[in-house]
């Protein structure tokens, strides 16, 4: 029987710091530590933007218990990404040791199945799980599209509660949202504005490791009905989110982070750094926001 959680909220998928080729566990507890104290819901572990697909299943699990502890109380969830079903469900086995609230959990990546496939993969780890799933819908990484008829019949499932949206399709998304079965978490930064004002739950997004606060206010905002004032809040923002994934993802977004002092400018191959002229321009529009 799975636990229920609520994951309404600004999420922050966390990057991984490196350091001489190995994670870097004093930056992250100290990038942890800092953005806790701003008004975020909680963390996600091993996403995208942490290269998980560079860390190997060790590494993995030294990063979440880094996290987790130095969390302070804030909820966590675990991004879950494979191709290899009886490896995945081994995996879930494996998470449930720590004291997660869900797991973040993409399509099957590189195999591209049917929608048939898809209701079982998604069911198969439900079903194996004792966390909570949030469906994450991003077919431009892992090339196959989860339809909206696939996602209804998913949210009768009772371990599956939300839905990381970056499927790109308003109409699904506002689908989703007008049924209300699972909680719709915008996974597109420049969607934040739009999912929250149509009645999303929150969001999970990267852009939010800097000027966090102000991403928690803008949210705060739209769920009070403030609209103006949420707009004047969110205008700002849109230009260092565009530049945040002008270069792949998490590359400016480090080069910033190391400008502030918490990391250093490093990732694993075959990412790499962004370039020193779009960094700069990263670190300019930063530095330009003032907070409303």
């Amino acid at each position: 029987m799975q636990n229920s959680a609520d994951f309404s909220g600004l999420w922050i998928p966390l990057i991984t710091p490196f350091s001489q080729g190995a994670v870097d566990h004093p930056a992250l507890t100290r990038l942890v530590h800092h953005l806790r104290t701003t008004g975020i819901a909680g963390f996600v572990a091993c996403g995208s933007t942490g290269e998980a697909a560079a860390l190997d299943k060790e590494e993995q699990l030294a990063v979440l218990d880094t996290v987790l502890q130095a969390a302070g109380g804030l909820p966590t969830v675990m991004g879950l990404s494979n191709y290899h079903l009886p490896h995945t469900l081994a995996w879930v086995k494996t998470l449930a040791s720590r004291p997660l609230v869900g797991l973040l959990v993409p399509a099957p990546h590189y195999i591209r199945p049917s929608q048939a496939g898809l209701l079982q993969w998604f069911h198969a780890i439900a079903d194996a799980s004792a966390l909570p799933l949030i469906v994450y819908d991003i077919p431009y990484r892992t090339g196959v599209r989860i339809e909206l008829d696939t996602l209804r019949e998913l949210s009768r499932h009772p371990g599956i509660q939300a839905i990381k949206d970056c499927g790109g399709d308003a109409g699904k998304t506002q689908a989703l949202l007008a049924e209300g079965r699972l909680q719709v978490l915008a996974g597109e930064d420049a969607q934040i504005f739009s999912t929250a004002a149509l009645g999303g739950h929150g969001a999970i997004a990267a852009s939010a490791h800097v000027q966090t606060a102000q991403f928690v206010r803008v949210l705060t905002l739209l769920r009070e009905g403030r609209l103006e004032e949420a707009r004047i809040g969110w205008r700002p923002l849109l230009p260092l989110m565009e530049a945040m994934f002008a270069e792949p993802n998490p590359a400016p977004l480090k080069a910033l982070l190391a400008h502030q002092g918490f990391i250093t400018n490093e990732l694993r191959s075959p990412m790499t750094q962004a370039t020193p002229a779009h960094a700069e321009r990263v670190v300019q529009l930063c530095a330009a926001i003032v907070p409303t």
